[in-house]
C-alpha cells in the first residue's frame, strides 16, 4: 500500500485547523439565523402586500357582485354572458366549493383563505349575501407584479449582506479571544518540550559514555548483562531525545544533503541497535546491496532508518526475525511480528496514533518516518498482515 499523505501536522497548523473549523461552524450557524431571519421578513412582507392589496380587490370583488346580480335578476333579458373585465380574471363558485364558472389562470382555488398569493396570482375570495346564479362566493385573480418582491430582496441582499459581513468579522475576532488561553497553553507546553529535550542530553550522554567505560575494564558476566540492559534504556531515551529534537527543531535546522552509502549506514544502524535484538533474540537477516548511494541528508535519513529498526524490534516477537534488504532502487525492513490491522494502515502516519497500545511508546515515530521521506523525496509503502508481518519499504 503507497503511502502519499503526510499525517506529521505541526502544533501552528492544528491551530490553524482548530481555528478554520470554529470558523466555519460559525458561519454554518450564521448563515442559518440568517436565512430564518430573512424567510420572517419575507412572509412579512408579503402579508403586508397582501393587506395592501385588500381593499383594491374588494373594489373589484364589488363590482364583479353588481354584474352578477344585475344578470341574475335580468336573465331573461339580456344575454346570458358572463361578465368580463379587463382588470383581473374571476370566477364563481356554490356553498359546496363546487365551480359554477371561471376564468381564472388556475383551477385550484382555497375558498377558505381570505386573500393569498400562489404560482405568481393573487386571490381574493368573497362570499355573496345573496345565491346570484347559484354562486356563494367569487374568487378574484390578479397576476402579481413582483414589486414588492423585487424590493424585498434587494433590503434582503444589501442589509443581509452588511449584517454577514459585521457578524463574520465578530466571529473572527471572538474565535481569536477564545483560542488565545489554548495558544498560550501550547506555546507553554512548547517551551516546556524544548527545555526539557535540552535537559536530557547530558544525562543520557553522560549514562551512555559511563556504560562503555564500565564494559571495557569489568569482566563480570552477570554485571556485563546488567549494564547491557541499562545500556538499552539509557539508548531508547537517546533516541526519544532525538526525536524529540527533530519535532522541535526540524525547521530550523539547515539541511546538509551528501552522497550516502547506503549499505554503510544500515549496517551501522543495525549494529547500534545489536543490543535490543540479542535481548529479544531475534535474528536478523542482512542483504545489502554494494555500491548504492543516495543524495540525502544524513542525519535525516539515520533517524528514519532508526525509527523503522527501533519498531521492528519493539512490535517483533521473542525470537522472531528482521530482514534488511537494500537495492538499487529502494529498501526495506520487514519483521515477523504483531503486524497492523488494515483498517488502521492509512492512520499509522498521523503524529501520536499507535496500532498497538500493548506496547509502550507515544506514535511519533512513524510521523517522523513520514515527515523526512516527505522532504527528502522519497516514498514510503507498507505492506502489513495482522499478527503475521510488517513490511516498510523506502523507494526513490
Amino acid at each position: 500500500m503507497s503511502v502519499l499523505k503526510n499525517w506529521d501536522i505541526n502544533l501552528r497548523s492544528s491551530e490553524k485547523k482548530t481555528l478554520l473549523s470554529f470558523f466555519i461552524l460559525y458561519i454554518f450557524f450564521t448563515i442559518i439565523v440568517l436565512l430564518l431571519m430573512a424567510i420572517f421578513y419575507f412572509n412579512t412582507q408579503k402579508d403586508l402586500m397582501l393587506k395592501d392589496k385588500r381593499l383594491e380587490f374588494s373594489k373589484y370583488a364589488n363590482d364583479e357582485i353588481k354584474k352578477l346580480k344585475y344578470l341574475h335578476v335580468n336573465f331573461d333579458k339580456v344575454p346570458r354572458i358572463y361578465p368580463r373585465d379587463k382588470r383581473f380574471k374571476s370566477a364563481i363558485y356554490d356553498s359546496i366549493y363546487t365551480k359554477i364558472f371561471s376564468l381564472l389562470d388556475s383551477n385550484k382555488v382555497d375558498l377558505n383563505e381570505d386573500i393569498y398569493l400562489q404560482n405568481g396570482n393573487i386571490f381574493y375570495i368573497k362570499e355573496l349575501e345573496s345565491y346570484y346564479l347559484g354562486a356563494k362566493y367569487v374568487v378574484i385573480e390578479i397576476k402579481d407584479d413582483n414589486l414588492w418582491k423585487n424590493r424585498v430582496y434587494h433590503t434582503l441582499l444589501v442589509y443581509g449582506g452588511i449584517i454577514l459581513f459585521v457578524m463574520l468579522l465578530m466571529g473572527y475576532f471572538l474565535l481569536y479571544l477564545l483560542l488565545r488561553p489554548m495558544r498560550e497553553a501550547i506555546a507553554l507546553l512548547d517551551r516546556f518540550i524544548k527545555d526539557t529535550t535540552h535537559e536530557l542530553n547530558t544525562p543520557i550522554s553522560t549514562i551512555l559514555s559511563n556504560i562503555e567505560l564500565s564494559q571495557k575494564s569489568n569482566t563480570d558476566e552477570r554485571l556485563q548483562k546488567r549494564l547491557d540492559r541499562i545500556k538499552i534504556g539509557a539508548k531508547t531515551i537517546s533516541n526519544l531525545y532525538q526525536d524529540l529534537i527533530f519535532l522541535t527543531l526540524s525547521d530550523k535546522i539547515e539541511s546538509r544533503k551528501e552522497d550516502v552509502n547506503l549499505k554503510e549506514l544500515l549496517s551501522q544502524r543495525v549494529e547500534y541497535f545489536s543490543l535490543s535484538i540479542e535481548s529479544k533474540k531475534i535474528s536478523i537477516e542482512q542483504n545489502l546491496k554494494d555500491g548504492v548511494t543516495l543524495h540525502v541528508d544524513k542525519n535525516r535519513l539515520t533517524k528514519l532508518l532508526d525509527n523503522l529498526l527501533s519498531n521492528a524490534i519493539k512490535y517483533n516477537k521473542i525470537k522472531g526475525k528482521i530482514e534488511v534488504v537494500l537495492e538499487d532502487r529502494y529498501f526495506y525492513i520487514k519483521d515477523n511480528g504483531r503486524g497492523i490491522e488494515k483498517d488502521k494502515l492509512e492512520q499509522i502516519f498521523k503524529r501520536y496514533e499507535r496500532a498497538d497500545k500493548s506496547v509502550g511508546g507515544f506514535g511519533i515515530g512513524l510521523s517522523i518516518v513520514s515527515k523526512i521521506a516527505l522532504e527528502e523525496g522519497l516514498k514510503i509503502e507498507i505492506d502489513s498482515v495482522f499478527k503475521k508481518f510488517t513490511s516498510v519499504k523506502v523507494s526513490w
